[in-house]
């Protein structure tokens, strides 16, 4: 079963207007391969897998070629589609000079690691790329793929008329995550512990920036027990018995590979907000349980609080990466300790939220004061987040 995804309209767009180098970036497994291939169904392609070794002699071999005769080479197609780009060194080289010789193929680049990391040691493609990011899976997607979804239900009739199913799919997001195959699989837990296993490091492990998959293991475990709490990179590395450099280096090499992402803090007021702490978030809620083997699909969980805020906070950075990463996020603390969970900057427009599976009190007045924003509650009550 395919799931239609947010990125498919995005990545038509791309491939039938422009001529540029298609890059779709995002984490392992989520669905960046199973995207093209539905995009590309009937028509003249041609897919190298650099994990295959074949595959990426095939293209070491088609580069000692003129771009006339590689193309040649590859029996003249469409499109040329080149999956886990990042394998090798020579992929931006290599593509920026066909390219530039106007070589009569659309090429796509799938990687599992950000562009600094696709473009290491190979000339820039600056001007010759259009980028999308696919992240796992948003809500509404997984909930647009529904039997009994129907583009003629507003969000209210949705939330009304299938609240238990609506329920029963937000537990098993919140707990299970959102890549494609962990959706649609009945045995989810052997997955995920297969996906943060053997998947989650790979990249990292192959590009030969760690010594032991063991030291990254541990620094994800102690951030699956921090969300929603501002982290202190010293408390990390002292707890990990690492330099406070290896820390910063291994959580950017965990950030470019779409497992992480940080927020910073908002402030226009540094003497009397926090100005430069930091909070970090998983991508997936999945990896952050298989991480802690905690799959536990209830309601008195007792990290449902944590479970929720990574949800609602990954779900408004999933979409911005789908945007194009127009927005800023960010979260808000004074030093009296007044705070709001989410602040959304979207060019002038400010948008602030309160994230509790469970309303209870006030939002922040000092927000609201400082800023002339309202604080929005955003409660499992209703699942649809607004638009930005």
């Amino acid at each position: 079963m395919y799931i239609n995804r947010f990125a498919d309209q995005k990545i038509a767009d791309v491939l039938n207007r422009s001529k540029k180098i298609l890059l779709i970036l995002g984490a392992r497994q989520v669905g960046k391969t199973t995207a093209i291939m539905n995009f590309l169904a009937g028509k003249k392609a041609v897919y190298l897998n650099f994990d295959v070794a074949v595959d990426k002699n095939r293209f070491l071999a088609a580069a000692t070629l003129s771009p006339a005769d590689a193309y040649k080479y590859f029996e003249s197609p469409d499109y040329l589609v080149i999956d886990e780009a990042q394998r090798e060194i020579s992929t931006g080289k290599v593509v920026k000079g066909w390219y530039d010789a106007a070589m009569p193929v659309k090429i796509i680049l799938l990687g599992s690691s950000s562009l600094n990391l696709l473009n290491q040691s190979a000339e820039s493609l600056t001007g010759r790329n259009e980028k999308i990011f696919l992240p796992p899976l948003l809500f509404e997607e997984i909930i647009r793929s529904q039997k009994w979804f129907s583009q003629n239900f507003s969000q209210e009739v949705l939330s009304e008329k299938f609240a238990s199913q609506i329920k029963t799919i937000l537990l098993q997001s919140l707990v299970f995550g959102s890549y494609p195959e962990v959706v649609l699989a009945d045995a989810k837990e052997k997955l995920l512990l297969n996906l943060a296993s053997d998947y989650l490091f790979k990249d990292v492990l192959q590009l030969g920036l760690l010594k032991s998959p063991e030291q990254i293991s541990n620094l994800l475990s102690l951030l699956a027990h921090q969300i929603g709490s501002e982290v202190s990179i010293n408390e990390l590395a002292n707890n990990l018995s690492l330099a406070r450099p290896t820390v910063e280096r291994y959580l950017d090499i965990l950030e470019q590979t779409f497992v992480i992402f940080r927020l910073r803090s908002f402030s226009n007021n540094p003497r009397k907000e926090i100005a430069k702490s930091q909070k970090i978030y998983f991508y997936d809620n999945g990896i952050r349980n298989a991480l802690l083997k905690e799959f536990a699909p209830s309601e008195s969980r007792s990290d449902i609080g944590m479970l929720w805020e990574n949800w609602v906070v990954s779900e408004f950075m999933k979409k911005n990466l789908l945007n194009g990463q127009l927005a800023n996020l960010y979260f808000w603390r004074t030093r009296s300790q007044s705070e709001v969970d989410l602040v959304v900057k979207s060019g002038s427009q400010l948008s602030a939220y309160e994230i509790k599976w469970k309303q209870t009190g006030n939002a922040s007045r000092a927000f609201e004061d400082q800023y002339k924003t309202k604080v929005e509650f955003i409660t499992s009550a209703n699942p649809f987040l607004p638009d930005f």
